[in-house]
């Protein structure tokens, strides 16, 4: 991919409704290869406070007084020039991110999906009237924060960002989004789009960067008004602290170590899919992969039997190439997968897919790997890895099902694979997660499904009606008629 030949120019900023240059630039990778494609801007201090200025204005100008329904048509609009652009921004994804091109065109479809849903949702956002005392009437209403700071990780640039900002601007907000220094040549194309579809100057800005200068620099800006945050705990606890000094509220989907329950009555045929896909998707790269496969013990090795069949299938290779995993992120995510896989000696490699011959030598690509006997309490079934592998443990009832599934830091989300209606119940209630899957497992993205975490996992949440409500402040009006 030419990087000079795009619609848009990848090394500027995006702000106040004008395409800048930074001050200085950062190089940007091919994961695939482990070579440089081009730069991006390294913005900093003074171009978040210039974005957050633009967002200010546009709230005080033609944005704020713009009607909900005016603002649902720019958004579908949005979402009608993203499907145009699919197979331009399905490429840019899969070369940035360095996902199988089939994984970054189903990006894209989300990407359009949330824009259409947004789009129908902006306009109905009602309050409620609220019976009380003889002589008055109270109603509530929803207002936008005003303006809002976007961090948005890697591994899924133009989902998370349909699911945050495209929210956020439904509400009547204005966006500041600080994509990933590794992956942010889809936050630039979304931005170009939305400036043809109508979005007035200032509703929108990108600033490229490093997390520690300009994610920084949004997160405590004063004039941020709310914070969406998608990444790594250690970042999380960081962006809620520069928050609360401002006493801004944030919204964190962080990370995630899921189980899947698999119980004897399961039927096998139906679940192999989801539990082998929901772990290798995206090279394992996803806060709410199923990195953990917890299975009845009287069918715990035709389980581990028969995912190893489909992992010894597995092939890793550059992204063009839309084989099952392509390469992680960069080398420094590599080598930290490769850190948790040294453990492995410590238990059973159940099996292996395998990088292919022609694999690009410089590129970042770690073999999916299946774990088997792994004691709930070991490091590669407590810590999220962030990388192609599973680890397979046995159960003996439902208590201790529930006990080893609730026994992490984490509660992002879960799923119950049993014919037992009672039991399906039982558990959704009973497992600490934001999400819980009977027989499935991500329900297919589900757009409108509200999503996020407990406890380490973060709080808040985003996806269906519920985003626009985290994206608004609730006012209750009292009038006193007599």
């Amino acid at each position: 991919m030419k990087l000079n030949e795009l619609w848009f120019d990848p090394s500027q900023l995006y702000i106040g409704g004008q395409w800048r240059a930074a001050g200085d630039r950062l190089p940007l990778e091919d994961p695939s290869t482990g070579a440089q494609i081009g730069e991006i801007a390294r913005g900093q201090t003074g171009e978040i406070d210039a974005a957050v200025q633009a967002a200010e204005e546009s709230r005080a100008g033609d944005w704020g007084r713009m009607t909900a329904a005016e603002r649902g048509r720019i958004l579908s609009r949005i979402g009608q020039l993203v499907l145009g652009r699919a197979e331009e921004l399905a490429a840019l994804e899969a070369t940035d991110v360095g996902k199988p091109l089939k994984q970054a065109r189903a990006d894209v479809v989300a990407l359009a999906r949330y824009m259409e849903f947004y789009g129908g949702a902006a306009d109905k956002v009602m309050g409620e009237t609220i019976p009380y005392l003889d002589g008055y009437t109270v109603y509530t209403l929803r207002e936008p924060h005003g303006v809002t700071g976007h961090i948005v990780p890697w591994n899924y640039p133009m989902q998370i960002i349909g699911r945050s900002v495209g929210a956020a601007l439904a509400m009547g907000n204005a966006a500041v989004l600080k994509p990933a220094e590794e992956a942010c040549l889809t936050a630039l194309a979304f931005a170009r789009l939305a400036e043809e579809a109508g979005l007035p100057a200032g509703a929108l800005n990108v600033v490229p960067g490093l997390g520690e200068e300009a994610g920084a620099a949004l997160t405590a800006h004063a004039g941020v008004n709310h914070i969406s945050f998608t990444g790594s705990v250690g970042v999380g606890q960081l962006v809620q602290a520069a928050a609360a000094r401002n006493v801004v509220p944030v919204t964190l989907e962080l990370g995630g170590k899921s189980p899947q329950l698999v119980f004897a009555d399961a039927d096998l045929d139906k679940a192999l899919p989801f539990l082998v896909n929901a772990g290798i998707q995206n090279a394992g790269q996803t806060c709410s992969a199923s990195s953990r496969i917890l299975v009845e013990r009287s069918r715990y090795d035709e389980v581990v039997e028969r995912m190893a069949e489909r992992y010894a299938a597995l092939r890793v290779g550059p992204a063009r190439a839309d084989l099952d995993l392509g390469p992680l992120i960069s080398a420094r995510q590599k080598q930290i997968v490769e850190g948790f896989l040294a453990l492995s000696g410590e238990v059973t490699v159940a099996a292996r897919g395998r990088i292919v011959s022609d694999a690009p030598q410089g590129g970042h690509y770690v073999a999916p790997t299946l774990l088997a006997g792994v004691a709930p309490d070991h490091r590669l079934a407590q810590d999220e890895i962030f990388g192609p592998a599973q680890v397979v443990i046995p159960f003996d009832d439902e208590e201790q099902a529930v006990a080893i599934a609730n026994g992490t830091d984490y509660g992002l989300v879960a799923a119950v694979w049993s014919e037992n209606g009672g039991r399906q119940m039982r558990l959704a209630r009973r497992l600490r997660a934001g999400q819980v899957f009977v027989n499935n497992y991500g329900a297919g993205g589900g757009v409108e499904l509200p999503f996020g975490g407990t406890g380490k996992s973060g709080h808040g949440r985003e996806k269906g009606f519920e985003a626009l409500y985290g994206f608004s402040v609730l006012k209750t009006v009292a009038a006193h008629h007599g």
